[in-house]
């Protein structure tokens, strides 16, 4: 299996309300989106949103419910000042402040906040992978890592 990620599904409640979130955030749904998925294009990966019953069913696994399913997204961005500029926006666009912004303890600064879902989200910035112009996290240093 190559290492990468394609699309990364999050099962919702309300398809048009989570579409109207994201859209609120500043992202645009692609024109392959249907009257039941969303995709969102990440430029070089997906988000998509479907259902969270019709992906649990077609997974063929129980949907438990929402709560804490040991995932989070993370979005990094290039300074402190942006993490709660962009935790703000979540919150203005009908998310839900679960920690606000602070150092941490890794030596970043970072904050959560679910989605109208509850879907987890990390809004980081961290000094030691530094993002490139389109906005890239870089693990190692630009001129060190793969592109």
């Amino acid at each position: 299996m190559d290492q990468r990620i394609s699309i990364v599904t999050l099962g919702v409640a309300d398809l048009a309300g989570a579409r109207t979130f994201y859209e609120r955030l500043g992202w645009c749904a692609d024109p392959a989106s249907t009257g039941t998925i969303v995709f969102f294009d990440l430029g070089g990966m997906a988000l998509a949103l479907y259902g969270r019953a019709a992906l649990a069913e077609d997974a063929g696994f129980a949907d438990t419910g929402p709560g804490f399913a040991g995932v989070t997204l993370a979005h990094n961005v290039g300074s402190p000042a942006a993490v709660e500029a962009v935790l703000d926006q979540a919150v203005a666009a009908g998310g839900r402040l679960i920690k606000p912004a602070a150092e941490a303890f890794w030596g970043g600064y970072s904050g959560y906040f679910a989605d109208p879902d509850g879907h987890l989200w990390e809004v980081a910035y961290n000094p030691f992978f530094p993002l490139d112009d389109k906005g890239r996290v870089h693990l190692a240093p630009p001129d060190q890592g793969p592109d």
